[in-house]
């Protein structure tokens, strides 16, 4: 399919969404190739398709990108082959060819130079009606293993972006000539935080800058179980380091009443808050070392950062994902992965050797340096350019 403009405006199609990890690096990689584009005297015109309850169908027009929803299912894993064929999966199923004909409509009706899957059910229907339409699709994956809706439309691609060299071996062997190893993009706005700003704007006065920092976070939304594992070991840990605890709007009150009985000389070196918003860079910068999830973007944002971490999977992620991306991390020395079951006694021994001695941070820092790609986005769009048709 011709573009309608030929040297007009790029015309792209994005799809993917449902959860932030595959909302925000597409976001990313559009501001990307708007300013890329913009430096040369042209735009960008954009067409979002996803699903109306995704994360996505707030996201997109809140940031000015014209959007349009699809029909999609969500396809239930299990390794009992006749679970896979439940009345839900079977309901889901059958709505994706009808996801594909609304997509083919959109897709015929804009004419995109290029269309970027990012995962998520959605990006099923809008792949297959984008390879149905002759269009050029890039498909970005995120983690370390090819999430279910990329390892699909992978064969339908006319190319594969992983974010890193372990995912290549995944692909399918039709893939893999021209499979591109772009990271995954982060905002840069991450990139370019202040330690000082951190400690002016949230007011870190008692911090013993002697002492190494500690960023803990679950997440906009907190995590139960890291909560309950710092909250085990705070004493212990604000001997030793200085905190920073996000730990969700709905965790807070009841952290802080653990706080209070915090010794004065330790309450000074913990500060505990629902949520972090344009400050989490400055903290970023601020931090020695991480306790986290493994989400593949926290992970694209520390490893652009270099920053030493233990990583505490999310035992119920999609495919066991976070488990494996964190492993991955491990074995190169580049984090310190706790997986399940995890006890206060196993964080104190992550915590420890790192907390002790600042070449140990130091040398798992440039470890998770050597997997960072700060240039993600503009490597994705170098991707995406060369696929457009011309």
């Amino acid at each position: 399919m011709a573009p309608t403009h030929q040297g007009g405006p790029l015309r792209l199609v994005v799809t993917g969404g449902g959860t932030g990890g595959h909302t925000y690096p597409a976001l990313t990689a559009v501001r990307a190739l708007q300013e890329r584009l913009a430096a040369q005297g042209r735009t960008v015109e954009v067409l979002w398709i996803g699903t109306a309850a995704g994360l996505e169908a707030r996201v997109a027009p809140a940031e000015g990108i014209r959007f349009a929803p699809v029909a999609t299912g969500k396809i239930r894993r299990s390794s009992n082959p006749l679970k896979l064929l439940s009345p839900a999966n079977v309901r889901d199923m059958c709505r994706v060819p009808l996801g594909a004909w609304q997509a083919r409509a959109l897709i015929t009706g804009f004419r995109p130079d290029v269309v970027l899957a990012t995962g998520g059910y959605v990006a099923v229907p809008v792949g297959l009606a984008a390879r149905s339409c002759r269009v050029p699709l890039v498909v970005h994956e995120q983690t370390v293993r090819l999430g279910l809706a990329n390892r699909l439309l992978a064969r339908a691609a006319t190319r594969v972006a992983v974010s890193s060299e372990s995912t290549l071996p995944l692909l399918p062997k039709s893939a893999r000539p021209t499979a591109a190893v772009t990271g995954n993009p982060v905002r840069p706005a991450v990139l370019a935080g202040h330690a000082d700003k951190a400690v002016a704007a949230l007011g870190l006065d008692g911090f013993d800058r002697t002492l190494p920092t500690v960023y803990v976070t679950g997440g906009a939304q907190g995590s139960a179980q890291i909560n309950t594992l710092v909250s085990a070991t705070l004493p212990w840990l604000l001997e030793r380091a200085n905190v920073i605890h996000q730990c969700g709007p709905a965790n807070e009150p009841a952290l802080r009443t653990h706080a209070e009985s915090l010794p004065p000389q330790l309450a000074a070196r913990y500060l505990l808050t629902g949520y972090l918003g344009a400050e989490l860079p400055d903290v970023l910068a601020l931090a020695d070392l991480v306790v986290s999830r493994s989400g593949a973007g926290t992970l694209a944002e520390l490893t652009a950062l270099g920053k030493a971490a233990v990583l505490v999977p999310l035992a119920s992620s999609a495919g066991n994902e976070q488990a494996h991306n964190a492993t991955h991390l491990h074995r190169s020395g580049a984090a310190t992965a706790l997986l399940a079951p995890v006890t206060p006694d196993h964080l104190r021994t992550a915590l420890t050797p790192l907390l002790a001695d600042p070449h140990h941070r130091e040398t798992m820092a440039a470890h998770s340096r050597h997997h960072g790609r700060p240039d993600a986005a503009q490597r994705l769009v170098d991707v995406l350019l060369t696929t457009a048709t011309p």
